[in-house]
């Protein structure tokens, strides 16, 4: 159906007019002026535009994305039929995007009347909307049914349909400002939905649940948000699966919500764990052993409550909520936050100030932004990861922490296919080294860093050989060589083999030319 609309109007020379005039979906304007993608990956095809600049598309599944010319975007139909009777049937929609159905059929009328009295003046729409709905077979709506379908889109432009401008990587603006629920509902609502089974005495639902490592953490974490005094037996056996999982956020939740009831005997896994396992001695070394007494357990879970948790899933840092949404295969919802998180800090970097902070230059805090980096990077999103580490490498201080950012930098470059900018990038990183301003890299080649450089520049090469650049694959290589030879001698040996490997296959290519 959204062919046969579009195959008419191309058709039909008079139909693609008056879409054109009076109701400003031009076919002529499909250009839409800066190179856009889906943050999802999915096909955008634009077919119209109108004459603010703005462009209509068409995605994968047929629903319309609407693009502005000042940087915002919206699903204003699930097809470009639903569309166009939108956009005939609201000639002015795009000052009706604050409308909902809560506003109430005498609000909406009352607008949309507003709104066509004033096309009235220099449009004659009365004549043409009956005329191009016929043509095209669309059905004729009250505008009250219009704004609720133009609602209804709008709020499923998230996840799925975040448009992106191409080269920079940033989003576009929501064409709307209707509230959407938080992340965390989301994502939570699993969980949630296992919390009342599992209250509920479903033991096949106690198994599954317990025995998935993901609706386990999810049951946990509703519970931190849900709390009640009959919890503790289902505590107890999320806990006693969790904790041989190893050490984990969860597993301190559940610790703690256990532990407030002053049972260290209903601790035992913890404690067993912690007996077996390095990182859980360290990582609970705080928690009262098992003969403390009701009062400790209590005040140590208090404290770390207090300290990690708590009650409010808006207090949550947003890596909680984008790692169990990626954990559910919720990819897109995760992206979407990740991106929309990471537009707010590239937008004002005062974001990165911890609170309460001097506001002074240079007092900023850029793991933010290395996390981020290693959230896309989990999603398989390498360019938004390369974005956020890009401004994590312009923010570090000392020289090891620059040779390190860069050399993340580099790779991601590498793997992008940026493969001159990653050259420039490690360029960059020798130029440090050359010359460090700090006493930071003093042991650089005794550790292994200096064997991550060297490794780097090989891969390049090789990148870089691959690609068909033979001079630029020379360069590297001789670099790559000094400074493996800077190394200490373990470090050396194993990069020996890599650089052995790469040498050969820069011999090749110059062979055959």
């Amino acid at each position: 159906m959204t062919d046969h609309v579009l195959r008419l109007l191309r058709q039909h020379a008079h139909l693609a007019e008056l879409a054109a005039f009076p109701f400003d979906f031009d076919l002529r304007r499909a250009e839409h002026g800066e190179p856009v993608r889906l943050a999802s990956g999915g096909p955008l095809r634009p077919v119209a535009g109108d004459d603010t600049g703005g462009t209509y598309f068409v995605c994968a599944d047929g629903s319309v994305l609407y693009a502005d010319s000042e940087g915002s975007a919206g699903i204003i139909g699930s097809s470009v039929d639903e569309a166009l009777e939108i956009v005939i049937g609201l000639p002015g929609w795009r000052d009706h995007l604050d409308l909902s159905p809560s506003d109430g059929p005498e609000k909406i009328l009352a607008r949309v009347t507003e709104t066509e009295d004033e096309f009235r003046e220099d449009y004659g729409i009365d004549e043409a909307r009956p005329e191009l709905r016929a043509a095209l077979g669309l059905s004729e709506r009250s505008p009250v049914e219009l704004i609720g379908m133009l609602h209804a889109a709008l709020l499923r432009t998230e996840p799925d349909f975040l448009l992106l401008n191409a080269e920079e990587g940033c989003a576009y603006h929501l064409l709307d400002r209707h509230p959407r629920p938080p992340l965390w509902e989301q994502v939570l609502a699993r969980g949630r939905a296992d919390l009342a089974a599992l209250r509920a005495g479903d033991r096949t639902v106690w198994d599954a649940t317990a025995e998935d490592p993901v609706r386990r953490r999810l049951a946990l974490r509703a519970t931190q948000f849900d709390r009640a005094d009959g919890d503790l037996e289902l505590l107890r056996h999320l806990l006693h699966y969790e904790s041989a999982a190893g050490l984990t956020d969860e597993l301190r939740l559940a610790a703690l919500l256990v532990g407030l009831r002053g049972r260290a005997e209903d601790l035992r896994p913890v404690y067993a764990l912690r007996e077996r396992d390095f990182d859980a001695a360290c990582g609970l070394s705080d928690m009262p052993g098992p003969d403390a007494d009701g009062a400790a357990l209590r005040e140590w879970a208090e404290e770390l409550d207090d300290s990690l948790f708590g009650t409010d899933p808006a207090d949550e840092p947003l890596c909680t909520w984008t790692e169990l949404a990626a954990d559910q295969g919720l990819t897109e919802v995760a992206r979407t936050a990740l991106i929309r998180r990471l537009d707010a800090i590239e937008m004002d970097q005062g974001l990165l100030r911890h609170p309460g902070a001097p506001k002074k230059p240079g007092k900023l805090d850029p793991s933010p932004l290395g996390a981020l980096a290693q959230d896309f990077e989990r999603l398989g999103d390498r360019v938004q990861a390369l974005r956020a580490q890009r401004l994590y490498t312009a923010l570090q201080d000392t020289e090891w922490d620059r040779v390190s950012a860069r050399l993340t930098q580099a790779r991601l470059e590498r793997e992008t296919g940026q493969l001159p900018q990653a050259g420039n990038t490690l360029a960059a990183l020798r130029d440090i080294l050359d010359s460090p301003a700090d006493d930071s890299l003093r042991h650089l080649h005794r550790v292994n860093l200096g064997r991550f450089i060297a490794e780097e520049h090989y891969d390049l090469t090789r990148a870089l050989a691959d690609a068909d650049l033979p001079e630029e694959a020379r360069a590297t290589l001789a670099a790559a060589d000094e400074i493996r030879g800077r190394l200490s001698g373990a470090a050396a040996t194993a990069v020996r083999e890599r650089a052995e490997d790469v040498a050969e296959r820069v011999r090749d290519q110059r062979d055959l030319v």
